[in-house]
């Protein structure tokens, strides 16, 4: 995940692949084909069900696949944005249970279960990495590869002149938020008449 992070400028996404007899501990992150901007991921729609094709031939249940969503912010906030909201309610809201976890730089991190059964709940969880368990050596070839496979930038627009720019008040003290900078994007785009 550090290395999605750091590679480019946008958001990547992806899904976590569990451990069969710990459904939280991640084993794996693995991308499928997006288009992605500094505040958002767009999964494409075959390139996700060739990825949950290959997942059931490997003999895994949705439960280690299909269940926590992963995505990085290139900023240093790593709370959920209004479009991570709802494209975790529209994607996962229907899934018995579901995890969102966000990467954001500086080793910010934060992750949410949410149980769509029974009492229906949600509560944020800790995250970790065990040593103790074994793991693949570093392959930084390998995850370039599959990066320049799936991820596809769209033209940032951020401090380009636009109809949609945000007009940063005068005089403007310092240097607005990426936490300003993502809501004033996610506004810009529910505006956007196509």
């Amino acid at each position: 995940m550090l290395f999605l992070r750091d590679y480019g400028d946008t958001e990547v996404g992806g899904f976590a692949i569990a451990a069969s007899d710990d459904l939280l501990f991640v084993e794996d992150v693995q991308l499928v084909k997006q288009v992605c901007s500094w505040a958002h991921v767009a999964f494409d729609d075959e390139s996700v069900a060739d990825f949950f094709d290959r997942q059931v031939d490997a003999a895994r249940r949705p439960e280690q696949f299909a269940r926590i969503w992963v995505h990085t912010h290139p900023g240093d906030c790593p709370r959920p944005s209004m479009t991570d909201e709802e494209t975790f309610e529209r994607v996962f809201g229907r899934a018995d249970w579901a995890v969102m976890f966000i990467l954001a730089c500086e080793g910010q991190s934060y992750a949410r279960l949410r149980f769509n059964v029974g009492p229906c709940a949600e509560v944020e969880i800790p995250v970790g990495v065990d040593y103790s368990q074994p793991f693949d050596a570093s392959a930084p070839d390998v995850w370039e590869q599959e990066y320049l496979a799936n991820i596809h930038a769209e033209q940032s627009t951020r401090g380009m002149a636009s109809t949609l720019e945000p007009v940063l008040p005068s005089p403007f003290d310092e240097e607005p938020t990426d936490d300003w900078y993502e809501s004033w994007f996610d506004y810009a785009a529910e505006e956007v008449v196509p």
